[in-house]
């Protein structure tokens, strides 16, 4: 957010009355204090909330899940692998977006039925398999294609 907002690591840090080496020392590490996230979050206009992250939870941008973590890209897996296209059970898992993009990103790989899943694009995003939005998709995705298709792969392969 602070970079859609076009503030730099110096602007954030000064917004959040924190020196701006603790942004540049955030970057490598895999932790952060409570208090550190809080600063960042408010300058933000956010606020910082603890809660236990539920697959299908959407960013605030509402275009993309909170949490792509093993349970959630395992349920993604499940439903690719049973070849469902009801745009029902594709629902369940996030935002429309999101799966909108997935469906694209299948359409053009073989084995999966290329009219089925641009149709379900559709239907879960209008404009989805729109060159321009896919390419946003592509762009800004939390699970990207080079992730996500060996996965596919790998348990089409072992369905087989």
């Amino acid at each position: 957010m602070a970079r859609d907002a076009g503030w730099s690591d110096a602007e954030w840090a000064r917004r959040s009355g924190l020196p701006k080496e603790t942004l540049c020392r955030l970057r490598s590490r895999s932790n952060c204090d409570v208090a550190t996230l809080a600063a960042l979050s408010n300058a933000l206009g956010m606020q910082l909330t603890a809660g236990h992250p539920s697959v299908g939870r959407s960013h605030a941008s509402g275009l993309w899940p909170t949490v792509v973590d093993r349970r959630f890209e395992a349920r993604l897996i499940d439903l690719l692998r049973s070849g469902s296209t009801s745009e029902a059970e594709w629902r369940e898992l996030g935002p429309r977006f999101f799966l909108a993009g997935l469906a694209v990103m299948l359409a053009s790989v073989a084995g999966f039925d290329r009219r089925r899943y641009l149709a379900l694009a559709e239907s879960l995003h209008p404009g989805a398999s729109e060159l321009r939005v896919f390419a946003k998709w592509l762009a800004d995705t939390p699970l990207p294609p080079a992730r996500l298709l060996p996965m596919v792969q790998s348990q089409l392969n072992h369905a087989a």
